[in-house]
């Protein structure tokens, strides 16, 4: 499909290994230059009359003149995560903010408290953060900042001081509004090219992530029936001398498969499950940033019109558009600073993923 050729551009003419294909390519931030690292660890469950959460250490050490210390460690909830991811939405409206996990999981996949799903979300929360702390604006957000510094009273005061409920419900409802007045005019052509873009994407990492899930289904299946069917070869070679040996053979044989099979499966749930479902998620926030950039663009369009169709109040209508104009433009140019940042890491985390799966069917094919 040439749709996505930009994903596939390596040439096929040139043999390549696949060790070798991972280490041409780097993320543009490298280690050297970071002076701000963030680690996510330490579950513990909490038990109140109310509910039950967890809430996770974030141990964040810095080289940064803002920050007070050097060292800050403190615990937060998935719902402080929340209100982060909410707080960078509001003040970087066309910025590409990084999925955080959902709230609640697919049914039947693991169980909501369980360790597996508990570490499954300490991983993405840990990337959520250091996905921040990588972006060349919203690393410096205030809040981000107050995030990972204040201790859970100071934290809980400053939300409060954000705003309420029923401006929030505002904010959602003119966004709804604007979001079905339909296509707008004067939208540039690149960010009509990145919608589309954006639309093939999602078909295409939405099919791919219900294939790697049927996968690692039929898998999983396949490793709990081997589970048994080993250990019947064994009973069976103690009521059957003349072939004993070869009955034991094949029991051990079996033994051998599975354990490949599940460290093939350990490699799937760990490496490729968890970035295909991310860009899912990607793709959501993506179409929702290009919504938010039509309603600039709409906001400035009606008040061109407006202003076409009245005599009086031009200047103030002069004045409003050239607010909104200014508005449009930081907005058109962030979100294409942004979008480069976000393919380029995209096709990194899509070669590396598919390279290392590649990698992980040669050695259990090999064992």
């Amino acid at each position: 499909d040439t749709s996505l050729t930009e994903v596939n551009s390596f040439s096929p003419s040139v043999p390549i290994s696949p060790s070798s294909m991972i280490n041409q390519y780097k993320f543009e931030d490298g280690p050297e230059l970071r002076d701000l690292f963030i680690t996510v660890d330490d579950p513990e469950s909490h038990i109140t009359a109310i509910e039950t959460f967890i809430t996770y250490r974030v141990v964040t050490k810095t080289t940064r003149g803002e920050f007070d210390s050097s060292e800050y460690e403190v615990r937060r909830r998935y719902q402080d995560f929340l209100w982060l991811k909410s707080k960078l939405e509001e003040a970087h409206p066309t910025l590409i903010i990084p999925p955080l996990p959902e709230k609640f999981i697919m049914k039947g996949m693991v169980e909501r408290f369980s360790d597996e799903f508990i570490e499954t979300r300490r991983k993405a929360l840990h990337k959520f953060l250091n996905r921040i702390a990588d972006h060349p604006t919203l690393t410096f957000n205030e809040d981000f900042k107050i995030f990972l510094t204040a201790q859970a009273w100071e934290l809980s005061s400053h939300k409060k001081q954000g705003p309420g409920l029923l401006s929030r419900m505002g904010q959602t409802v003119r966004a709804v509004a604007s979001s079905v007045r339909g296509a707008v005019k004067n939208r540039p052509e690149m960010f009509t090219e990145i919608n589309n873009y954006m639309e093939t994407f999602s078909q295409k990492i939405n099919l791919l992530d219900k294939i790697a899930h049927r996968i690692y289904k039929e898998e999983r299946d396949y490793f709990n029936e081997m589970k048994e069917y080993g250990p019947i070869h064994t009973l069976w070679s103690a009521s059957e001398e003349d072939i004993a040996d070869s009955l034991k053979g094949i029991a051990s044989c079996i033994d051998r498969c599975c354990r490949a099979t599940e460290k093939r499966m350990a490699g799937l749930s760990e490496h490729l499950l968890p970035i295909l479902h991310e860009y899912v998620l990607y793709s959501d926030i993506l179409m929702s940033v290009l919504k938010r950039r039509d309603q600039i663009q709409g906001e400035l369009d009606s008040k061109v019109d407006a202003l076409a169709n009245k005599n009086t109040e031009k200047d103030l209508f002069s004045e409003e558009i050239g607010k909104l104009e200014d508005k449009v433009e930081r907005a058109n140019n962030a979100l294409k600073a942004d979008w480069d940042r976000w393919k380029q890491n995209m096709q990194w985390d899509m070669r590396s993923t598919f390279t290392n799966v590649a990698e992980n069917n040669l050695h259990y094919y090999e064992e």
